[in-house]
């Protein structure tokens, strides 16, 4: 009992444990929840109506893309540039499909099965045309080709990896087309069911005609803005404030943006770098020059640009090297010469010139063998019997190869980062055969019987040997550069401390307003994805950390001036406040002008007054008027003219872009061509239809797009 009676003693401890225990494990899951959700929200790239966008889905949209991009051009890679055009083609169809499926879906739009097959049965959409289903004799998609492709695709899969991988790379390529022509046929059914809102009527028609045909000549009296001193005009912070306010919408953004100020310095060669270069790139040159081959030469000065000792048309060389080679005589060797445009030095020695084909038609049969010996026995014997006239597809057949004729351009192999000798051999033996020779190519894994069957566009191809170096700093001229800028960096704790010390190292403060988080460079310095996190993470006022970035060859600091909040933007914004200005000095120009030409009622009496005379002709309602002396298009002016009869002169000033403006009508009469009623009815609903293609825009802003790439790419 005394045992029960301690332990009563000890409940309310033993409650408040208790109780501490349990809201600790509750803690924990709860924290683990919102760490979970964090994560969640680190993977999202962005949002649209709602729908949270994962970083992966997003990648694999635009690995997608790029893949397809690569497949239609020949292409094995894409630049960072283009890679970024990718992402934003693919962010910007994103959206746009999203927005578009979620108001079809409002409205019962769909795209069927059915739908998609009568596309692909009619064949004339563009898209069909870039796929490679094309019929080569008709020029135009053939569903059939796509059908015969789908079903060997599924055999396709059992054969040798290497078809199973073309196969699926088409493959991939065509439900990548398939998706878009649905996704651009629903936005067509939207697009249309928007059309069929916007209607013209005989009325309207028979105004654009007047409007279109009525020409107007008049003598102008212009009086320019330009013509009084800015300092002869007061402007007010009152003034600024009721401009603001009478032009606000102008003045909205969908999105928030970041004002900055930043210092980036590019690191470059010095002095020393450059005279150990120049010696460098001096002893190549001699080595060039003096050269049989070039080959050892080129790849000992490590050049950007390998020789492959195969003639190539002027595309396949820099444009700098290029320009040259038509100037050189064949075996000379260039001088060392500066390109700034791609901060290299160059030289160059032209091995030849010829007149050569650009396209090649050509077939070919591969011949292997247990051993050199064997294959060289099979291949004389092949060459033997098609010399003697056998036919070239029936024997190629024989060795398991269609032996059809085959066409090959200079593109497809003049821009390769390297050649081996078959190759090379090979695509010489293409470039020098006469039609219907038949040779027989000794090659390292075999022999190889090749015939030329037809040549087309002859053109001039060079064989020349490039050396172009980068124009580089050294580790101790970028650990120089990089502790002075440290420094600086280290001093800089606020705003001014950035303006105030830029000059004591010789640096110098930039701006930029309105950085956007779809944007994919700072300062358009490459690699500053990290800087761009800091950016939108950071707090007004503070000071970046120092960051390493470009092609390792910059140096930045940032200082976030402005946080623009999504709305209207702020009337601190020293552009908008500059732009606001300028809109109080033409009122109180114009305000000026007015009360100093009251009372005028002839271009006599505004020629005294100051007024620039001339005489326009062709005017109509339906374009406005170019003023020369102003330098402006002032609709304005062309609605006024309209609304004058002949002779008369405008009682009231019209107040313009540049100008205010008085004139008189000289005349005022139809061109003389015939009404066609139709034609013009179709004409304003195309203009309706183009007014209406600002939906998307409209829909996207009520969408609550949140574009958070930066923090992945």
């Amino acid at each position: 009992m005394a045992a029960i009676g301690k332990i009563r003693s000890w409940g309310p401890i033993l409650v408040t444990i208790i109780g501490l225990a349990l809201f600790a494990f509750i803690a924990e899951e709860l924290f683990r929840s919102c760490d979970s959700l964090r994560n969640q929200e680190r993977q999202q790239v962005g949002k649209v109506l709602g729908q949270k966008i994962d970083v992966q889905e997003f990648q694999a949209l635009v690995d997608e893309y790029a893949d397809v991009i690569k497949m239609t051009q020949g292409r094995e890679n894409l630049t960072d540039e283009e890679l970024n055009q990718v992402k934003d083609m693919v962010w910007n169809q994103y959206v746009q499909n999203a927005v578009i499926e979620d108001e079809a879906e409002k409205l019962g739009l769909t795209v069927t099965d059915q739908e998609l097959q009568n596309i692909l049965q009619q064949g004339t959409n563009p898209v069909l045309m870039q796929t490679p289903f094309v019929n080569q004799q008709t020029g135009r998609f053939d569903v059939n080709l796509l059908k015969k492709f789908l079903a060997e695709y599924k055999t396709a899969q059992q054969s040798n990896p290497q078809i199973a991988e073309q196969y699926k790379s088409v493959y991939n390529f065509w439900t990548f087309v398939e998706k878009n022509l649905r996704q651009q046929t629903l936005v067509q059914k939207y697009q249309g069911l928007l059309g069929a809102c916007m209607l013209s009527n005989p009325v309207s028609a028979k105004m654009a005609y007047t409007d279109e045909n009525t020409e107007s000549s008049i003598t102008l009296a212009a009086f320019p803005y330009s013509a009084i001193n800015d300092n002869k005009v007061t402007v007010s912070d009152a003034d600024l404030k009721a401009k603001y306010e009478e032009l606000k919408p102008r003045f909205k953004q969908p999105e928030e943006t970041r004002d900055i100020k930043f210092v980036d310095v590019q690191v470059t060669a010095s002095k020393t770098d450059l005279a150990a270069l120049h010696k460098s790139i001096n002893d190549f040159t001699a080595q060039l020059s003096a050269a049989a081959d070039p080959t050892e030469v080129v790849r000992k000065s490590a050049s950007l640009i390998a020789y492959l000792g195969i003639p190539q048309t002027k595309a396949a060389f820099p444009s700098d090297i290029a320009a040259k080679l038509d100037s050189m005589a064949v075996g000379a060797t260039s001088a060392a010469v500066e390109n700034k445009a791609d901060n290299t030095m160059n030289v160059v020695k032209l091995v030849a010139k010829q007149q050569l084909p650009d396209s090649i038609q050509f077939r070919a049969i591969q011949v292997l063998g247990a051993d050199a010996a064997a294959a060289r026995k099979t291949a004389d014997s092949i060459y033997t019997a098609l010399q003697a006239g056998a036919d070239f597809e029936a024997i190629a057949k024989k060795y398991g190869q269609t032996g059809q004729k085959n066409w090959i351009t200079s593109s497809q192999y003049q821009n390769a980062p390297s050649m081996d000798s078959d190759t090379r051999k090979y695509i010489e033996t293409l470039n020098t055969s006469s039609v219907n020779t038949m040779v027989n190519l000794a090659m390292t894994s075999g022999h190889l019987i090749l015939q030329v069957t037809d040549r087309k566009a002859m053109v001039e191809k060079y064989t020349a040997a490039v050396i172009k170096k980068p124009i580089e700093f050294t580790k101790d001229t970028y650990s120089a550069a990089y502790n002075k800028f440290s420094q600086y960096v280290s001093m800089c704790k606020t705003m001014d401390d950035l303006k105030k010390n830029a000059s004591k190292f010789g640096y110098q403060v930039q701006e930029r307003q309105g950085v956007r988080t779809a944007e994919h460079y700072i300062a358009g310095v490459r690699s500053t994805r990290e800087a761009m996190k800091w950016l939108f993470a950071a707090k007004e006022g503070e000071i970046s950390p120092l960051y390493e970035c470009g092609d390792n060859d910059h140096l930045l600091v940032l200082a976030l001036d402005r946080i623009n909040a999504k709305g209207y933007i702020s009337m601190e914004n020293e552009q908008l406040k500059e732009y606001l200005k300028a809109e109080v000095l033409k009122d109180k120009k114009a305000e000026q002008i007015e009360a100093n030409i009251k009372g005028v009622k002839t271009i006599a009496d505004a020629n005294r007054k100051g007024g620039k005379i001339l005489d326009i002709n062709q005017i109509t309602f339906a374009a406005p008027v170019f003023v020369q002396v102003t330098g402006a298009s002032e609709p304005a002016l062309s609605g006024a003219v309209a609304g004058l009869q002949k002779g008369k002169f405008c009682a009231k000033p019209v107040k313009g872009n540049a100008g205010v403006y008085l004139f008189q009508v000289k005349d005022k009469a139809a061109r003389g061509t015939k009404y066609d009623a139709k034609k013009y009815e179709a004409q304003l609903r195309q203009k309706y239809l183009q007014f209406a293609s600002n939906f998307m825009q409209e829909l996207m802003l009520k969408a609550g797009v949140m574009d958070n790439r930066y923090l992945f790419f």
